[in-house]
């Protein structure tokens, strides 16, 4: 099929890109050509800005494509102005999010039909109204849609993500042996999955009959808590054993509120997809360990020179002042 791929260079895109190619399609990714990234050469490239859609236009009479696989669709506008301007294509496949959902779960694991209202955040409620515009699009004939939902994604390119967000300093004192920040008891769940088996799923929706008109998650199945995921971590980049310093959700949102976003809208629940659906329909297969993925992204780290030093973040005195607290919480308690 000729694929048009409206991003293409990001994450997850990247491996979509490459996998298309290796699948026998036409792939020409719509990009506004500021990011690098390793493709085929058999990739072509459109470039334009998401929010124009005169270049949109252009990209889709360039092209003609029979699927579009959008992966920078983040407001309901961009999507009605999708669906006008792909309407006839053969299929639309839209990467959505797990943040779609509710928190905290109602039940775990979740499946599809799970409720999505209250979206967990605005960046959520915002990919379920862009999910309904494109169903919609496919109940009214304008073509078939199909929405994928991942979870935590991760791979060369990107970060390794902790309690206080992305920042890549998070490696260097995993392997130096300090100690490191994890929000409550360390026992709440999460899954990161590698980018590859992301991308497969997406490669596996197109033209794909059963995919039409549905949503699947594709996400972890190596759901493990917050303490196993960082012990994990150093085990990827053979460093010690590393020191877990809890400190609770509320304590560290109101000392740190700059730092703590992702935590209070994510890491905080302990949430479980399940996979069946995708599995059935798409092939799914979660086939890179965890380990094996932070080695990889830790890695092109390093190569890229983007690791920042232990200590050019606040990690130490948001431990040594939690330490202080509960010292003096102790010995209040003793003296009474």
């Amino acid at each position: 099929m000729d694929v048009l791929v409206i991003g293409g260079t990001g994450l997850i895109s990247t491996g979509v890109s490459r996998q298309l190619v290796e699948a026998g399609h036409d792939v020409t990714c719509f990009t506004r050509g500021e990011t690098d990234a390793e493709l085929p050469d058999a990739v072509s490239f459109v470039h334009g800005d998401r929010d124009d859609d005169a270049a949109l236009k252009r990209a889709r009479d360039a092209v003609e494509p029979d699927c579009v696989i959008d992966m920078v669709c983040f407001a309901p506008a961009q999507a009605e102005a999708a669906v006008e301007i792909f309407a006839g294509i053969e299929q639309y496949v839209f990467c959505s999010t797990v943040d779609v959902y509710h928190r905290p779960l109602a039940t775990n694991p979740v499946t599809e039909d799970a409720a999505r209202e209250p979206a967990v955040s605005e960046y959520g409620a915002d990919k379920a109204a862009c999910e309904d515009r494109f169903l919609a699009a496919h109940d009214e004939g304008a073509f078939a849609a199909t929405v994928l939902r991942p979870w935590s994604t991760y791979g060369e390119g990107g970060p390794v993500l902790h309690t206080l967000g992305v920042g890549t300093y998070y490696v260097d004192r995993i392997r130096k042996g300090k100690p490191i920040v994890v929000h409550g008891d360390g026992q709440s769940l999460w899954g990161p999955c590698y980018r590859d088996d992301v991308a497969a799923a997406f490669v596996a929706a197109v033209g794909n009959g059963d995919a039409y008109g549905e949503c699947y998650h594709v996400t972890s199945e190596e759901v493990i808590t917050w303490n196993q995921y960082h012990r994990t971590v150093a085990d990827a980049l053979d460093a010690p054993e590393p020191e877990l310093v809890h400190i609770p959700t509320d304590a560290l949102v109101e000392a740190a509120p700059d730092r703590t976003a992702m935590l209070l809208d994510h890491f905080q629940f302990s949430t479980v997809f399940d996979n069946s659906k995708a599995r059935r329909d798409l092939d799914f297969e979660y086939t890179v360990t965890f380990e094996e993925g932070v080695g990889r992204t830790v890695e092109r780290l390093d190569a890229e020179d983007r690791i920042e030093p232990w200590d050019s973040e606040t990690d130490d005195a948001l431990i040594d002042a939690w330490r202080d607290a509960t010292a003096d919480f102790r010995a209040s308690f003793e003296r009474s």
